[in-house]
């Protein structure tokens, strides 16, 4: 059977995939979502011209021609304060004392710091409130610390558009919009099953020729990573009847994609793939991966299937490479690839003719990005060795054109968490 290219086998997947229905949310449980509606304002942001500063409101054309050394004497006609309208009007000679986001007083048309004025040169606060004049020490300019009204958002502009991802700072726009809540696509519910007779549950003992179940944790993980909401079924046995009533169980939560992990290569018993094939129609290839090759994929009974290794860091690359585009494309996301970057490699590595995702640690020295693989060997990028992961903070993506690496190479790193680098 031909080796299927890493590229061929995501199409064919993400062929099935559509941006699931919108739900309504409320903002903070919309971060990291991506919106289905656009925005409008259904106001100007700011409502109200206001001051960017804290000092004197007054007329730019006043100060003209004024210094330090020739200041301009104004007659203050009272105090502007955030949060409260003033009934003050600014005319020839006069000044209001406002506050940073009060409303800019009528007649005003710029804003001059206390530090430029007599206020800041020693004169008292108590005396300033029995004084009737302020001494104005630089010219100002028409609009200076001045914020127009509707600068930042005009009402009914569109303020955000389907397809944004949501991010703290959406959410502080939509707060400011007076949205309690948004449109948002819904987020995908994945069932995550692991299955084999030689599995057993994290909370019983590993008895001889037995193994802890981490795959369906890590999975679920990741899924929830993704933003997606994991499923747990636990283990499938090994046998017709088990298996079926897991796959059954799954598909009665009404899943949007089922993950299942063993049983799909080409060496284990075919109980896992004639169950899957039984129940839907399923496809089982060799992909031109490392670490990883057998893949599932088909759909049970209308929910879509992919079927990942056993071997556990092949079954995480799997389902970054094939189960997370999918994940991200039902909640609506475009980007689908990890963050990437260019790295100078430590060691040489060779390839055996798939595309290899290894195992690395890139690190910032000398102002460039070095990375290092630990080199090529099976104790270091086998598909068990499950803590290199925790190690790991990339993959060193290898192409399958490429059988050899030296030293020195400049190579693609991706980094699925930015927070560990």
């Amino acid at each position: 059977m031909p080796l299927l290219r890493v590229e061929e086998a995501q199409g064919r997947i993400l062929a099935h995939f559509r941006p699931l229905e919108p739900e309504p949310v409320e903002i903070l449980d919309a971060l990291g979502r991506v919106l289905a509606e656009d925005v409008i304002s259904p106001l100007d942001i700011p409502p109200f011209t206001n001051s960017a500063m804290d000092g004197y409101a007054l007329r730019a054309a006043d100060t003209a021609g004024t210094s330090r050394e020739k200041p301009v004497a104004l007659r203050v006609l009272g105090n502007a304060a955030a949060g409260y309208p003033v009934d003050l009007a600014v005319v020839p000679g006069t000044a209001v004392r406002i506050m940073t986001g009060a409303p800019l007083p009528a007649g005003a048309d710029a804003v001059v710091r206390f530090e430029d004025t007599s206020e800041a040169a020693g004169q008292a606060e108590r005396d300033l409130e029995s004084s009737i004049l302020i001494e104005i020490l630089r010219p100002a300019e028409v609009g200076e610390n001045v914020r127009l009204a509707g600068e930042d958002v005009a009402a009914g502009e569109i303020v955000l558009r389907a397809g944004a991802v949501i991010r703290p700072q959406e959410v502080g726009v939509l707060a400011s919009l007076g949205r309690k809540t948004v449109q948002v696509h819904r987020r995908p519910r994945v069932a995550v099953l692991a299955t084999g007779d030689e599995l057993v549950a994290i909370d019983e003992p590993v008895t001889p020729g037995k193994i802890r179940n981490s795959n369906e944790y890590s999975t679920a993980a990741l899924v929830l990573r993704d933003g997606g909401i994991p499923i747990r079924l636990g283990i499938a046995r090994d046998n017709i009847e088990h298996l079926t009533a897991k796959i059954r169980e799954g598909l009665e939560q009404r899943v949007d994609l089922f993950l299942t992990s063993a049983g799909v290569s080409v060496g284990d018993y075919d109980m896992v793939k004639n169950v899957l094939a039984s129940e839907g129609q399923m496809h089982f290839w060799q992909v031109a991966i490392k670490p990883g090759k057998p893949l599932a994929f088909g759909q049970v009974r209308g929910v879509p299937l992919i079927g990942l290794p056993g071997n556990p860091v092949a079954a995480m690359v799997a389902y970054e490479a094939f189960a997370r585009p999918a994940i991200l494309t039902m909640q609506g996301r475009t980007a689908q690839s990890h963050p990437a970057l260019r790295a100078v490699l430590d060691e040489d590595v060779t390839n055996s003719g798939r595309r290899h995702y290894m195992r690395a640690r890139v690190r910032r020295q000398d102002n460039r990005y070095h990375v290092t693989t630990r080199g090529s060997g099976v104790n270091v990028q086998g598909s068990g060795i499950l803590s290199s992961m925790t190690w790991a903070n990339c993959f060193v993506v290898v192409p399958e054109t490429v059988t050899f690496l030296p030293a020195g190479s400049e190579v693609e790193v991706q980094i699925p968490d930015l927070m560990n680098i």
